[in-house]
């Protein structure tokens, strides 16, 4: 076999294999998990915390998934403010983030405008660097008053349809107020609690990136 006709039939292999191969399987798909400790992991190895539980979950699924672990603990909405860009800076342009901040204000009792405004600011900036985004909402303790919450909870869902980003309406769905489900701070989920989490969370990946449509059909 002539050299000519081997470099033709590599270069044939090699184009079926890439029309075959599913896109899911094709690309790398990255999600930035960006908040604070329910993102980094507190109190977790990090094979039990959220970024590697969802990459994980989303792979076994057929998925080409890298979920980078952008959380910081004890950060508020001005600390995810203050490093958001630098974030995104440093690594390749996400194409998901997952954006889970507002915990520590409500705990410390933090003005709701000044949440509001720091969340609004973090959203303009993925909104023009055209970056999904997905909002992780978050519920106010019930300690803090009814005013305080309902000024608290609405920020969320308001700012999710301000900016026409989806919203998964609260992170700790299921899991906050489970002892089972949580460590002994009753703050922070086990393991078992951050599974909860991806378990309900990914329909809302899956169902709101035309990524995965594409992937689902090949």
């Amino acid at each position: 076999m002539n050299v000519s006709k081997t470099i033709k039939i590599f270069a044939l292999s090699a184009l079926f294999l890439a029309v075959k191969m599913p896109a899911s399987l094709a690309e790398e798909y990255v999600i930035l998990a960006f908040g604070d400790s329910l993102m980094a992991g507190y109190g977790l190895p990090e094979e039990q915390g959220f970024p590697h539980q969802l990459e994980t979950a989303l792979n076994q699924l057929g998925h080409n998934v890298t979920a980078v672990n952008g959380g910081v603990s004890g950060d508020t909405t001005s600390g995810g403010l203050s490093r958001l860009e630098w974030v995104l800076s440093g690594m390749k342009k996400p194409d998901l983030v997952i954006l889970e901040l507002g915990a520590n204000d409500a705990l410390r009792g933090i003005a709701p405008k000044v949440t509001r405004a720091n969340m609004e600011k973090m959203l303009f900036i993925l909104k023009k660097a055209q970056i999904k985004t997905l909002v992780a909402g978050m519920v106010a303790p019930p300690n803090m008053g009814a005013e305080y919450g309902a000024a608290f909870n609405r920020i969320y869902p308001e700012l999710a349809q301000k900016f026409n980003y989806v919203l998964y309406p609260f992170f700790l769905d299921g899991v906050a107020g489970n002892s089972d489900l949580n460590l002994a701070d009753a703050l922070h989920p086990n393991s078992d609690g951050v599974a909860i989490i991806v378990e309900r969370i990914t329909p809302y990946i899956l169902k709101n990136d035309k990524y995965f449509d594409v992937a689902a059909n090949q």
